[in-house]
């Protein structure tokens, strides 16, 4: 390759090859000078840019311009302390895409298999002779000495050239994570990131528990891009999302001709994420023959297409979701119980938002940030009454009822959401809770009671309701229509206050 060196005065332009760079480290003037000579065979592509006599001048050379060398040539029995394996690793902790070829003194019918994997373990590229039959002029066999060098050069190349990539795709990866951050301080929240950090680093199978809208998918991402194969492709699947009759073939993939309308043939999910990781979502909706073949993926990292004979080796790490009871599944014969053991390595339980305290807040805040940064509107202010709702509100939609409220909220409010927004049905959806006010046919337990004690049932019941999604009791009376006075005397002669 020819480059311009625009470093030459002005109006010169040099033109000159792209050289490859050796530092030459030996102590005998009669074998320096045949590496001289057998360099000067190809001095159109090599030059030796540096020579010294021992090992610590040598690592003071790479350590002053770690860029200046590709290649190193090293003799083994150099005179000095420092030399051999230890010098070889300590050139490399300099700089890792430095190559090392070491020069030896053995004979070329000589072969020490034990010596060669010791120099590969500590990090250098090759090694040959001193002695060939025309000792006197040239080291080793030219041609084979300068073609190691080139290799040598060129295996530099392509690990930098791999090493900007990995730098470019951590970028992309940091910038995912970024997006995909898990927010919350809570205790719960705390223990789900330490349990992130310290099992992504295994391939151990994770299952992820929680009800929906808990963030289970965001759970998988992050143990994906914080593992070895983050580079890798995180596959996400909704094996309720699927109909039955084409989950197979859709994670499993089929032959051309396997089947009518199978005019060519379709890899599957598992083999699109070799690799990588693939997430399976609501996995307890995987009908039983599904089940049996995910068993054997696990088992044997294979996997069998429809349509053809024999497996297909597959690496993959799974992780999986439910926000069912998998172990009431597998009693009630629905789910494989050797299937769930093989998923549970590592068990993740998701906390409901409700249990999460402040994390509430924290996440309405980031919610509301994003999207008005999203709709190119100032942030709005929130009233402390509107907080305190939002802190109360049970929250049977998890963080994804969240979401959808602030985005609700910023479509419907202007400057500042106050209490009285955030308890509009449109916002808050106000249905009754089970908990502490269930449905109209659980209040007698069954049974039909008299009018005059189902009305104090459900006026009891609706009270609590209100006085939850509200600030104050004022606020509460003012949704009840009723005066702060009147709300008082009701809650005392239902025993609320």
């Amino acid at each position: 390759m020819l480059f311009h060196d625009y470093d030459s005065p002005r109006g010169a332009t040099m033109i000159t090859a792209n050289l490859i760079q050796l530092l030459l480290v030996e102590d005998e003037d009669f074998d320096v000078a045949r590496v001289k000579n057998t360099v000067k065979l190809l001095g159109s592509r090599i030059q030796i840019a540096g020579i010294t006599s021992n090992g610590k001048t040598a690592l003071d050379l790479i350590r002053a311009k770690p860029d200046k060398y590709d290649v190193v040539i090293l003799d083994f029995q150099i005179s000095g302390g420092l030399r051999g394996e230890e010098l070889i690793q300590k050139i490399k902790e300099l700089n890792p895409l430095i190559q090392i070829i070491v020069m030896t003194k053995m004979t070329i019918n000589m072969t020490d298999l034990d010596f060669a994997n010791s120099l590969l373990k500590a990090g250098a590229y090759w090694y040959c002779t001193k002695y060939p039959g025309n000792i006197e002029e040239f080291i080793y066999q030219p041609t084979d000495f300068l073609l190691g060098i080139c290799n040598a050069y060129e295996k530099k190349r392509l690990e930098k050239q791999k090493q900007r990539s990995d730098k470019r795709l951590m970028k992309n990866i940091e910038a995912i994570l970024e997006a995909k951050t898990i927010h919350g301080n809570s205790k719960p929240m705390h223990q789900l990131k330490e349990a992130i950090e310290k099992f992504a680093r295994s391939d151990a199978s994770v299952l992820i528990s929680g009800s929906s809208g808990t963030g289970k998918e965001l759970v998988a991402w992050n143990i994906h891009l914080k593992s070895k194969r983050r580079f890798e492709s995180f596959v996400p699947i909704n094996c309720g999302g699927i109909p039955q009759g084409l989950i197979e073939s859709e994670l499993f993939g089929y032959e051309k001709g396997s089947f009518t309308g199978a005019v060519a043939a379709k890899p599957g999910l598992f083999e699109v994420a070799n690799n990588g990781t693939v997430f399976l979502d609501e996995v307890s909706e995987l009908p039983p023959s599904a089940q049996v073949k995910l068993l054997r993926v696990i088992q044997e990292g294979e996997i069998e297409k429809i349509g053809r004979i024999g497996s297909i080796a597959v690496n993959v790490r799974i992780v999986a979701a439910t926000n069912k009871d998998l172990s009431k599944e597998i009693n009630e014969g629905r789910f494989r119980e050797d299937l769930y053991y093989r998923l549970n390595v590592i068990p993740l339980d998701l906390v409901p938002l409700k249990d999460r305290g402040d994390d509430v807040l924290l996440l309405f805040n980031y919610f509301l940030g994003y999207f008005s940064a999203d709709m190119h509107i100032p942030a709005p202010d929130v009233e402390p009454g509107a907080r305190e709702i939002l802190l109360n509100y049970k929250w049977p939609g998890n963080v994804r009822e969240l979401r959808n409220v602030v985005q609700r909220l910023l479509l419907n409010c202007e400057g500042t959401i106050t209490a009285k927004d955030v308890s509009n049905p449109m916002i808050l959806k106000n249905t009754l809770q089970k908990e502490g006010f269930g449905a109209l046919n659980e209040f007698g337990g069954g049974q039909v009671l008299p009018l005059r004690d189902m009305e104090r049932i459900y006026r009891t019941n609706y009270f609590k309701y209100v006085r939850s999604i509200s600030s104050s009791d004022s606020n509460a009376a003012e949704k009840l229509g009723l005066a702060p006075s009147n709300f008082f005397r009701m809650c005392k002669e239902l025993g609320l206050k």
